[in-house]
């Protein structure tokens, strides 16, 4: 009998809401901020929010955090929509931050009337100075002590338009010598004459999202706020907000964000690859965004997998990103369609057979018993990797030299008979003999090789674009390395061959599906490529080879 998962923190606090009565169900949200797409540490954050309400019969919501017009754009937002759906969750409503500025402009208001915000004249340098500092408590100045009647009266003229970008502000007043810098008068609204994706020009002032976001949880009635460790100084201004507009309470807690070895989590870093050319687009298949995992060929599932077996902790430590690979390789293993590709080819030409081509059988997924199989053409004039054949081969070389035998994959057993050369002394083609009896699937030729390879016949060979892929950073940690973080970039992250052999079956294969390219790595179909193309991007290789280039040095 195996033993039942222990619950995280996280789940612990929604049982014992659930249990007490707190709660009839749970609510969450994902709340991103549609200013860029998303990356796999957002993935974890998509798969607790849905998974909590999944388990435990409740709801999230999908929030866009739109308060900052300059940096948003619906481009973002309809990836972020594709993502969540690819990762194969679907939220039980759509909402925007913008839904609730009229009722954020309302919330505002009622702070002022309260005599618990104000308007301040202050430069944000003379802002950040009067703060103060951790160990020194902040300076209110003068402004605070406007009366209510004319903090209305600017904060409706800044609402209108009357007044230039940063040039006032509305701040809560709370505790200038609060041990919490963020308790020290923090900032609500401020002016922005920007064109908003959503509302247009009808705002020129924007809620902060300190501001924003306690109150839009509150308006949809979120149980648990689910948000990352750096949001823990945040709480007590999202607790003191709801307390002072006397609102529905929601939550805030906080878990360990992902950090992931040979990658860069933050957006701004992500956007700066984007801009600069390092990679090729928020989809380049080298980015950690969800986009450009999909387009690598991984699966919502083995991501689904990893966010499950990483945890939800307090504490933030780095997770080794060869464990998403694994997680990668398990489920791919299970699904991927074996097909053969020869990438630096070599002519084999079988003397023994005549130039009748004869149709044999290969497995589609030997994990799959119900997987049906696909034929295999084979003739005499054949394509092996080059690297398989070695002249003059050391002791223990198991694949094909002048007199050895190796088994061609759902084949037959071929021995080297003759090595064709050019003018140079370059080995243009390998002559060989065939084992008649040897034939994969009723061997009675008694002979045991060591050896297997892949091939595809020439006659009926079909050309393909493989992109090799790697990580696209050098050093594990890349946040922690010293100087600039692109100094670390891998230059070897893509190798392209723009010619490779495969056969023909991988012309005839649904689009969506994955594969094994046998004995090379599972791959899929580039959704960047133009009708007719055939371009294979590299997922993950058949194994962990990177931690044995690491070792050597």
């Amino acid at each position: 009998m195996s033993e039942e998962k222990s619950l995280h923190f996280i789940e612990e606090i929604v049982e014992n809401d659930l249990a007490s009565g707190k709660y009839k169900s749970i609510s969450t949200r994902f709340p991103p901020e549609p200013n860029g797409y998303l990356h796999i540490g957002h993935a974890k954050s998509i798969c607790l929010n849905f998974g909590l309400a999944l388990k435990y019969g409740g709801e999230t919501n999908l929030r866009f955090d739109d308060t900052n017009p300059v940096t948003e754009e619906t481009e973002y937002v309809n990836s972020i929509r594709e993502d969540v759906n690819w990762l194969g969750f679907q939220w039980a409503r759509e909402r925007y931050a913008s839904d609730y500025f009229d009722n954020l402009y309302q919330y505002a208001e009622q702070l002022i009337q309260q005599g618990q915000a104000y308007i301040d004249d202050s430069t944000p340098d003379e802002i950040a100075q009067q703060k103060g500092t951790p160990t020194q408590p902040g300076i209110r100045n003068a402004f605070a002590n406007r009366n209510i009647d004319e903090n209305l009266q600017l904060f409706r003229e800044m609402r209108d338009g009357k007044y230039p970008d940063g040039s006032r502000v509305l701040r809560a007043k709370i505790d200038m010598a609060s041990p919490n810098m963020i308790m020290r008068d923090p900032i609500l609204y401020r002016i922005k004459h920007a064109n908003h994706h959503r509302t247009a020009d009808k705002w020129c002032i924007y809620p902060m999202y300190d501001f924003a976001h306690g109150q839009s949880d509150s308006i949809e009635n979120i149980t648990h706020s689910i948000c990352t460790l750096e949001f823990i100084p945040h709480r007590d201004l999202y607790n003191w907000c709801i307390e002072k507009l006397h609102i529905f309470p929601s939550k805030q807690y906080e878990f360990a964000r992902l950090n992931m070895t040979y990658t860069v989590m933050s957006k701004r870093k992500l956007l700066q690859l984007v801009q600069e050319g390092h990679v090729n687009g928020w989809n380049d298949p080298r980015m950690p965004t969800i986009s450009g995992m999909r387009r690598r060929g991984y699966t919502p599932e083995s991501i689904r997998d990893f966010c499950e077996r990483i945890g939800i902790a307090k504490r933030e430590n780095l997770i080794d990103v060869g464990l998403l690979e694994f997680c990668v390789r398990e489920h791919l293993n299970k699904v991927a369609l074996r097909r053969m590709v020869v990438c630096n080819p070599l002519k084999i030409v079988i003397t023994t057979l005549g130039d009748e081509t004869e149709w044999l059988q290969g497995e589609n997924n030997p994990e799959d018993a119900q997987a049906a199989h696909r034929q295999i053409p084979f003739s005499k004039e054949l394509y092996i990797e080059r690297d398989d054949f070695m002249e003059n081969p050391p002791k223990k070389y198991f694949r094909l030299a002048p007199m050895q035998m190796v088994r061609l994959k759902n084949a037959f057993i071929i021995r080297c008979e003759e090595v064709i050369k050019d003018a140079d002394g370059n080995v243009t083609e390998v002559h060989c003999s065939h084992i008649p009896e040897s034939k994969s699937g009723s061997d009675t030729s008694g002979i045991h090789v060591k050896g297997t390879l892949h091939w595809v016949s020439s006659a009926h060979a079909i050309p393909v674009q493989v992109n090799l892929y790697d990580r696209l950073f050098k050093v594990e940690d890349v946040a922690n390395a010293a100087g600039d973080f692109k100094d670390h970039i891998n230059e070897s992250s893509v190798q392209t061959i723009p010619v490779a052999y495969a056969e023909p079956a991988l012309a005839n294969d649904p689009p969506d599906a994955r594969f094994q390219f046998i004995r090379m790595g599972y791959f899929y179909a580039d959704s960047e490529r133009t009708p007719g193309q055939l371009i294979f991007n590299r997922t993950v290789t058949l194994k962990d080879t990177w931690a044995k280039e690491v070792a050597k040095g």
